[in-house]
């Protein structure tokens, strides 16, 4: 997955985000690596729709400016993805790997402009629901987890 321009040639613009109520704001200083579309289940419930966008971060390229304090984190205790939120309005953040925490995404709905990326793949498809089936939007498909891990080292 390719990223749009590099931090390194000037043409990158830091993105911004909260949640939505204002009271936990970030910012992103290097180029998104790749996004997609979540259908597993626990996207499903946490965000009450059929699935979830989420764009991949630089190691180290994403910070909280302000709210901290009112940032929480779930962590399912499975191994699985923890998801960070605001407590006050409910807003959902980012999500990091309970495995390797240089894994971190960012909800791309918490963006306030456009991010440079598209969603690139559809992953969990197993569990989209059948009141909103997957469209045919010819992106690849991933059953279950699509292994970001893969993206972060470019193997």
């Amino acid at each position: 997955m390719e990223s749009p321009a590099s931090p390194d040639d000037g043409e990158f613009a830091t993105l911004t985000g909260a949640c939505m109520c204002g009271a936990v704001k970030f910012e992103v200083d290097a180029p998104l690596l790749g996004a997609a579309m979540c259908w597993c289940k626990r996207c499903q419930r946490r965000t009450g729709t059929a699935f979830s966008t989420t764009a991949l971060t630089r190691m180290g390229s994403f910070k909280i400016t302000e709210g901290d304090e009112v940032l929480h984190t779930y962590e399912p205790g499975d191994g699985g993805f923890n998801k960070s939120f605001c407590s006050n309005c409910g807003s959902q953040i980012c999500t990091t790997s309970a495995d390797n925490p240089d894994i971190l995404a960012l909800r791309m709905g918490a963006l306030d402009g456009d991010p440079g990326i598209r969603p690139q793949v559809h992953q969990f498809v197993t569990y989209a629901p059948e009141w909103y089936p997957v469209p045919d939007d010819g992106l690849p498909r991933f059953p279950e987890r699509l292994d970001w891990s893969t993206i972060l080292t470019g193997d």
